[in-house]
């Protein structure tokens, strides 16, 4: 008798634990499409933030917001140091002119870490020198002018002023080869006010990634470093040739200050009940390039993972297992903050069931494809997703396992170290199920990455979808199998 008492208080107890699931996912789903925030957190980040690159204030800022938002619904919040520099660097407006009887606004952009002007610095403008001789002959009326480099950047990269890149160029030039950049430091000393580069359209502006980790206060670059649009370029190119009275003027805000400056992994954790040192986890970088607002690489990624953390508060979420929300830093400087994460084992590598990532641009969540060995379970977690929005269908497949990932082919975003350690990182899959003839790719590190590129109805279904799932995946009563995860090589 007692033994059946005890079964029926088990059973009891059981269906209790169901039903309280089921609100909490029911509730999710509700207030996804009642109070659904994605796009209130997307607005902050593009209009209130902009770009937030590692090195400047508005990346701390972002930090600050979000482990704001984080604590203000509920969540524990964890603040980890990732990354160190020594020199900061933040943008104010930049602007420059064609100063001539056609002159024109100008379309540019300079990349991180690179000089600015003090104030407007108007000056004539010079060919590149080809050779030693015409370097001489224009080296005494460099001073204050700006010169036209012909080779354009590599995907929107600082030139590259190192002194083993001067010994290459040193070397192709005595070979009778012409360089992309002859004579940078000579010129540089001659007092050029700076370099001006044809850029493709929309304008990739990146930076040198070693740049600011090399800085000081006491080796600043000295000369500008300015990307054109190319069409512009070819006009003043043709003026130069033509030998015509005009000037170049620009005012170009960029500004240095000492460090340390100081940038942070923000993660976001709903205890789990039962055990809660096992988690399941998501994440987006919230580093972003600064000739745009970083609204799709990876504002968007960011808005997701928040609005799901904020939907299973709002739910009144207690999973068995912990959630965790991350908030990477330095993921465009070689993924520093997911690399310091896992390298430190700040969560032990057998407690993850799965790590999603989303980087890929603010397109709707529409399936997952798993190992055999997982297929149940997610079949099971994703079943309330099967008709939350017919327009956007979700489906589970199965896939054989995938060669797991090496450093020498981890792939680019904030999953890669995770794969690389054995843990599961299975992603969902994303779509223009609507056909909004969305192109990554033109957006993708350029000027055109603003908030008028998302897609509100993408978002706001994928925020409901990966909210859903890590929630079904922390109350299993195990971590997923990791049978299968990766090819035997």
């Amino acid at each position: 008798m007692k033994k059946t008492i005890l079964s029926l208080a088990a059973m009891l107890l059981m269906a209790l634990a169901v039903s309280a699931q089921d609100k909490v996912t029911k509730t999710v789903l509700e207030l996804g499409r009642t109070d659904n925030r994605t796009m209130q957190h997307a607005e902050y980040i593009a209009r209130n933030i902009g770009g937030r690159l590692v090195g400047t204030h508005m990346l701390n800022h972002a930090e600050e917001w979000v482990a704001s938002q984080f604590k203000s619904w509920g969540l524990e919040v964890r603040v980890q140091e990732a990354i160190t520099i020594g020199v900061g660097f933040d943008r104010g407006p930049w602007s420059g002119r064609l100063l001539s009887e056609d002159g024109f606004q100008l379309h540019f952009g300079t990349p991180a870490y690179t000089a600015g002007t003090c104030g407007p610095q108007k000056g004539k403008v010079y060919l590149e020198p080809k050779n030693q001789r015409e370097f001489d002959r224009v080296k005494g009326a460099l001073k204050g002018a700006w010169v036209l480099l012909e080779t354009g950047p590599a995907g929107g990269l600082a030139i590259d002023a190192s002194a083993a890149a001067d010994s290459v160029r040193a070397a192709r030039l005595a070979a009778g080869e012409e360089a992309s950049v002859p004579f940078y430091r000579q010129m540089v000393d001659a007092g050029v006010l700076g370099f001006i580069r044809p850029s493709r359209l929309p304008m990739q502006v990146l930076y040198n990634r070693a740049m600011c980790f090399d800085l000081t206060m006491d080796n600043l670059p000295r000369a500008c470093d300015i990307l054109l649009d190319e069409h512009q370029f070819a006009i003043i190119k043709q003026k130069a040739l033509n030998r015509e009275d005009f000037s170049l003027e620009f005012d170009i805000r960029n500004h240095f200050f000492p460090g340390p400056m100081k940038f942070h992994n923000i993660l976001g954790v709903i205890k789990g009940t039962r055990y809660p040192d096992e988690y399941v986890m998501m994440g987006s970088h919230l580093d972003a390039y600064d000739i745009a607002t970083g609204s799709t690489d990876d504002g968007q990624g960011v808005c997701v993972t928040m609005e799901a953390a904020r939907l299973l508060a709002a739910a009144g979420a207690k999973p068995k297992r912990s959630i965790m929300f991350c908030i990477w830093t330095g993921e465009e400087y070689g993924l520093l903050g997911s690399k310091y994460f896992v390298e430190n084992k700040t969560v032990p590598w057998d407690k993850i069931s799965n790590y999603f990532n989303r980087d890929g641009g603010p397109l709707a969540a529409t399936s997952i494809t798993v190992p055999p060995a997982m297929y149940d379970d997610f079949v099971k977690v994703c079943e309330p997703l099967a008709d939350y929005n017919p327009d956007i269908p979700f489906k589970v497949n199965r896939r054989e396992g995938e060669p797991q990932p090496r450093p020498t082919r981890a792939g680019g975003s904030d999953h890669a170290y995770f794969q690389m350690r054995g843990i599961p990182a299975i992603s969902f899959r994303e779509s223009d199920i609507f056909g909004y003839d969305f192109n990554y790719r033109d957006i993708w590190h350029t000027e055109d990455d603003l908030f008028d590129k998302l897609i509100p109805a993408y978002m706001e279904h994928s925020a409901v979808v990966q909210a859903v799932t890590a929630y079904g995946l922390a109350n299993l009563d195990h971590l997923l199998s990791r049978e299968g995860l990766f090819k035997e090589e």
